[in-house]
């Protein structure tokens, strides 16, 4: 019965061990999509922060570009106003 009890003993510690086993790697396949997910989300917003300043520097150098030519018309206009070659509309 000696032997009958230790090979019981043996088998049971056998079998949680192997439960231990499956449990831990869930929490790591767990662990590993969370991380997963939480990069996703992190490279996600990245992409949208950068296409927005993208988007806003457009909108900037368009406003940019418009004052320097409405600066180049007004000095034109001043210097042919001052030429006396003034347009006359």
């Amino acid at each position: 019965m000696s032997n009958m009890q230790q090979n019981f003993n043996a088998g049971q510690c056998e079998g949680q061990a192997q439960e231990k086993a499956e449990q831990w790697v869930q929490s790591t396949k767990d662990t590993t999509n969370a991380a997963r997910e939480k990069t996703e989300e992190a490279a996600q917003c990245v992409s949208d922060s950068a296409q927005q300043g993208k988007d806003q520097t457009a909108g900037i150098i368009h406003q940019t570009v418009d004052s320097m030519k409405n600066t180049a018309q007004g000095a034109v206009d001043s210097v042919k106003n001052t030429l006396g070659m003034k347009d006359s509309k």
